[in-house]
This record gives structure tokens, C-alpha cells and sequence, in this order.
């Protein structure tokens, strides 16, 4: 027997996946951005600078995986959403592990957007800020459209968001903290698999990002109306989305 949906259910059903269409298309400029910060060579971007020390020191005779930067930052949005799981505990709200989903395609698309960028090698210093410039900036712009969808927020906020709600302490001084503890691991890291600081890899450019992506999602984020309109999601889209479906019913 052939039951239908109701118009309402049938809505809300394609209002979530356009939803995550949208999402997927801001976690690519922000995946996008971080490429280019790696590329810059002047330091990635905060949450790039674990997996990215962990895959350059991966190889033959190393004594972690040869993966890649994408790879290594899946296994860490792993690692962060069992952190918040042992902070919150039966706190912690099982819709939240759609982080892991989130993460995963996060990795996923660093390494899609590395290999776009595989050819770029900015040379000389200006080339280099300016890559790193271009990289913070879409990568702003690509969470600030990602808060706009309104999905699961990604690991990296989410371990933030759990350490404030048992610490009772503001959110922005904990994300501070999260990020300095990302970085001083990064570091750390570099010395112990390489004797030295990787300066390419953890330097001026990171502690840009820190502070610059934040003003570019505060500007950006009020200037957005047109993206809710996007979120919102027009009724003729609804209808082809409905027709197309029909069409495909009826040619079955």
C-alpha cells in the first residue's frame, strides 16, 4: 500500500536537506581557507596546525601514520567529540555526535581543496601574506555562513561550548584557551618529532588567524540577510525539487 508524506512533512524534509547543502557548501570555503593558509607558508590555521605537523612528520621509519593533513584533522574531531562526551557526560545531547559526520567531511574536504591548491607556491613574502590573507578571509566568511545554517556546530566549538557550560566561564575566553592549547601542542609537536620550531607551519600566520578571522565572522555575520533568504528557501525551488521528483517516480 502506498502511503504519501504530508506537504508539511514533505517541506521540513527538504528544508533539511537544503539546510545541508548550504552547510556543505560553507564547511568548502572554510576548508578552502585553510588551504590557502597552508599554502601561504607563513603558519596555518589554528585548527590545522596539530594534523598538519602530524602529517609531515608521517612517513617511512616515522612513528605516526603517513597521513594526510584532512586525515589527521578527522582523527582529531574524533578525538574532540569523545573529550566532550567525558566533560558532559549525561549531558552530552546524542544529536551531537552529527559532529563526527561534520568532521569527517570537514577532513575530507581539506585534503580536496590541498589538492585544487596542489600547483600554488607563493614565492616571495607579499605573495605569501597575501595568500594567507585570502585564506582567513574566506575562511571567516566560511563560518560565518556555517553558524547560519544552524546544524551541529563543528568539534572544535563544540569541545569550547562544553568546557564553558562545566566551567561556567564566558565562551570567547574559553575558545582563547582552546586555541592556545591547540597551538602550544602544535608546537610542541614539531619540536618533538623535528627538534625545532616549524615556523612555516606555526607561525606569524597562525596568530593572524587567531585574532582576524574572528573581526571577519563579526563583520560578516550581520551581513548575511541574504543568505537567511537562501536558508528560507523559495517556493519554486520546492516545486521543481517536487516535480523532478514525480518525473522520476513516474518514469519508474
Amino acid at each position: 500500500m502506498e502511503t504519501s508524506l504530508s506537504p508539511a512533512l514533505k517541506t521540513r524534509v527538504l528544508s533539511f536537506c537544503w539546510q545541508h547543502i548550504l552547510l556543505l557548501f560553507s564547511l568548502n570555503l572554510m576548508t578552502l581557507g585553510v588551504a590557502l593558509c597552508v599554502k601561504s607558508a607563513l603558519g596555518s590555521s589554528v585548527i590545522s596546525s596539530v594534523p598538519f605537523v602530524l602529517s609531515l612528520a608521517g612517513g617511512e621509519g616515522a612513528r605516526v601514520p603517513a597521513w594526510t593533513i584532512g586525515s589527521y584533522t578527522i582523527a582529531m574531531n574524533f578525538v574532540l567529540v569523545f573529550f566532550q562526551i567525558l566533560i558532559l557526560r549525561r549531558r552530552f545531547e546524542g544529536v551531537q555526535l552529527f559532529q563526527l559526520l561534520i568532521g569527517f567531511v570537514f577532513g575530507a574536504l581539506i585534503d580536496f581543496n590541498m589538492s585544487l591548491l596542489d600547483t600554488l607556491a607563493p614565492e616571495d613574502l607579499t605573495a605569501q601574506a597575501l595568500t594567507q590573507l585570502a585564506g582567513c578571509t574566506v575562511m571567516g566568511i566560511g563560518i560565518a555562513l556555517e553558524v547560519k545554517c544552524g546544524s551541529v556546530t563543528m568539534p572544535g566549538e563544540g569541545i569550547t561550548i562544553a568546557i564553558a557550560r562545566v566551567t561556567g566561564r564566558p565562551f570567547p575566553k574559553v575558545k582563547i584557551a582552546v586555541d592556545t592549547c591547540l597551538v602550544a601542542a602544535a608546537i610542541a609537536l614539531s619540536y618533538l618529532y623535528f627538534g625545532a620550531w616549524l615556523r612555516d607551519v606555526i607561525g606569524f600566520g597562525t596568530l593572524f588567524a587567531m585574532f582576524y578571522v574572528g573581526l571577519v565572522v563579526k563583520y560578516t555575520s550581520p551581513r548575511l540577510g541574504w543568505f537567511d533568504r537562501l536558508l528560507g528557501y523559495v517556493p519554486g525551488f520546492r516545486r521543481y525539487i517536487f516535480g523532478l521528483a514525480r518525473y522520476i517516480r513516474n518514469r519508474q
